[in-house]
């Protein structure tokens, strides 16, 4: 192999491995702004749950605090392991928290139901 290809292969491998890195980097980064939009998202969801609760069971009680504490878990998780979490990784704990909204959003609508059957 003559100096000339040999230094133009290495380019080659050198430039196609920082595009590997640089796509990596940026699903990374895609699955960490998701991971962050759904906590978010479901941050607000618990608050506005915890509204609709107190306005219909009084201010007492709070079955929205452990949804909340666990919220806040996750965001110290990803604060501290989110960096060098796998996208696949991020992807799950994303699911998860859609999950917890999803769940969230059904009892909102128990709620609303309760009130829409009250004279």
């Amino acid at each position: 192999m003559t100096p000339t290809l040999l230094l133009i292969a290495v380019t080659a491998l050198i430039a196609w491995l920082i595009l590997r890195r640089r796509i990596g980097l940026h699903r990374h980064q895609r699955a960490m702004a998701g991971v962050l939009d759904a906590a978010d998202a479901l941050e607000s969801r618990l608050r506005t749950a915890r509204s609709e609760i107190e306005a219909v069971a009084g201010e007492g009680q709070d079955p929205v605090r452990e949804a909340l504490q666990e919220m806040l878990r996750q965001r110290l998780w990803l604060q501290q392991h989110g960096a060098a979490a796998s996208p696949g990784q991020l992807d799950a704990v994303r699911a998860s928290i859609d999950g917890a909204r999803a769940r969230i959003d059904q009892q909102l609508q128990r709620i609303e139901r309760a009130r829409a059957s009250q004279p």
